[in-house]
């Protein structure tokens, strides 16, 4: 039982030291090809199991871009999905594991509700009211997502814990306990669903360009600002440097002058305060109070394919998360309107994972065609 997560440990460093190593030109490769064998596959199931392969792939493209309101859909899932994949990336970069976003980002979830409907009665009504209430919101969400992060990154920087371990156990806490909070103190008397009481009036992201009442262009905004600020830092920075040196080669960081174990609650404590984003964008965003979070959707867990197929690079995150976001958006239309059960495109989901966990397929079908380049 002990060994499973060494070995689960070994696989995903063999995964990510071979996508770093890729060119950049390889790594388009790869997610391109990645992405095109996935639906070529899926097509010739669904011909087996007796559906319209022809039919299912113009559900899948008008469930997902066909209208207004599918787009905005599309693009509602992939503001979840860059936030929650730049989690992912800063820590898998840095050669640490953190696979508890999930967990992360229901703890900054309820801080953002909570924070605003504790500060509520304190401040006026009206829009700059709700504005303030919107920026404390996030505020909350960001440090207690920081925090619930930076619990795994001490027992692993300080104490020799497995952060795979540790982040998948805090899971399981963040979700019973939320969930037993929002079902029980929290849940207002009247209130027919398990849910807090509703944000007060005012508190939200506008529509602007898109009359969604459940998507913001405020809120895609903000996931391509996370985006800038994590790529520049990690590529522009010393402390992006000592991420990733402390996380490969922590011998050679200290060596250097840089605390490994330092750096690395560093890590794991941005990569939370970014996950902390996904549940306060969702609360405010989309529901305008908070659920049961195992009605939340699995973003956390979706983050590490879309971080995996993006090889973890933070601007790679946003073609990957439009991907999984027209999927995720096209899954309720096929639904609906097709016979061909849906639980197909989560299949199509894990056959380009699987592609891309096997990048040396790829790279090897270019350098026997003549379309491998050279590394930089």
């Amino acid at each position: 039982m002990s060994d499973d997560p060494g070995r689960t440990r070994e696989a995903l460093d063999r995964v990510a030291a071979r996508l770093l190593d890729a060119s950049v030109y390889e790594r388009v490769g790869i997610a391109v090809g990645s992405t095109g064998l996935a639906l070529l596959i899926g097509l010739v199931v669904v011909a087996a199991a007796g559906h319209n392969p022809l039919l299912f792939a113009q559900q899948l493209v008008v469930g997902s871009v066909g209208s207004t309101g599918a787009f905005t859909r599309t693009l509602r899932f992939t503001t979840l999905f860059i936030l929650a994949g730049v989690a992912v990336a800063v820590a898998f970069r840095a050669g640490v594991f953190n696979i508890g976003v999930q967990g992360q980002l229901v703890v900054g979830g309820i801080a953002c509700v909570l924070s605003i409907l504790w500060l509520a009665p304190f401040v006026p009504n009206g829009p700059v009211g709700g504005a303030g209430l919107t920026l404390v919101g996030l505020f909350a969400a960001v440090v207690a997502g920081g925090l619930y992060a930076a619990l795994p990154g001490v027992l692993k920087a300080y104490y020799g814990a497995n952060e795979i371990i540790t982040t998948i156990m805090l899971n399981f806490i963040a979700i019973g306990i939320v969930g037993w909070a929002v079902d029980g103190p929290l849940r207002p008397d009247d209130a027919r669903s398990v849910r807090t009481e509703y944000l007060p009036e005012g508190v939200g992201l506008p529509s602007l360009v898109f009359s969604d009442p459940n998507f913001s262009i405020l809120g895609l905004g903000l996931a391509l600002a996370v985006v800038g600020v994590v790529a520049v830092g990690m590529t522009r920075t010393s402390f992006g440097y000592d991420m990733v040196t402390s996380g490969y080669q922590a011998s050679a960081a200290t060596f250097s002058g840089v605390d490994p174990q330092r750096t690395i609650v560093a890590t794991m404590t941005l990569s939370g305060m970014v996950a902390g984003l996904v549940g306060a964008v969702f609360a405010i965003m989309i529901q305008g109070y908070f659920i049961d979070p195992s009605g939340i959707g699995t973003y956390g867990f979706d983050a590490i394919a879309v971080s995996l197929l993006a090889a973890n690079n933070p601007v790679g995150v946003v073609p990957a998360s439009l991907l999984f976001g027209a999927l995720e958006s096209s899954g309720s239309h096929v639904q609906i309107h097709s016979d061909v059960p849906v639980q197909l495109i989560d299949g199509i989901v894990g056959i380009v994972v699987l592609f891309v966990a096997a990048p040396e397929l790829f790279r090897m079908l270019a350098k026997r065609t003549g379309l491998g380049g050279e590394k930089r």
